[in-house]
């Protein structure tokens, strides 16, 4: 890792949020619901995440999960699923080894996607 000065920091991350919201823009509220609940609960669980979960917390039938989950994948952006079912990372976190360990204030201790 090295420093990186605020500007920099701002600007890109003004940038990669534009970028997502129009990624976004067309999603409704049930993909937002299942994105942020994966991305949030991946670090908790620690491990990749089975459809029957996403149902199971979310309320909602498993079939509606996993078109919900499949429509995300195709984006290439917010989740992958290497197995086709379940969920491994969730931008920005996964529960694959990559060059970039996390450790959340929590304790939970993920990678970067």
């Amino acid at each position: 890792m090295f420093p990186v000065p605020w500007f920099m920091f701002r600007q890109a991350a003004v940038l990669s949020a534009r970028k997502v919201a129009r990624r976004l823009g067309d999603l409704d509220e049930t993909d937002r619901r299942v994105h942020r609940f994966v991305v949030t609960e991946l670090p908790r669980l620690g491990r990749p995440m089975p459809p029957e979960h996403v149902a199971e917390r979310l309320g909602m039938p498993l079939a509606q999960v996993e078109s919900v989950l499949h429509a995300l994948e195709r984006r290439l952006v917010f989740l992958h699923r290497p197995n086709g079912r379940d969920v491994v990372w969730a931008y920005p976190v996964t529960v694959e080894r990559t060059p970039y360990p996390l450790t959340f204030s929590t304790g939970e201790r993920l990678y970067a996607a």
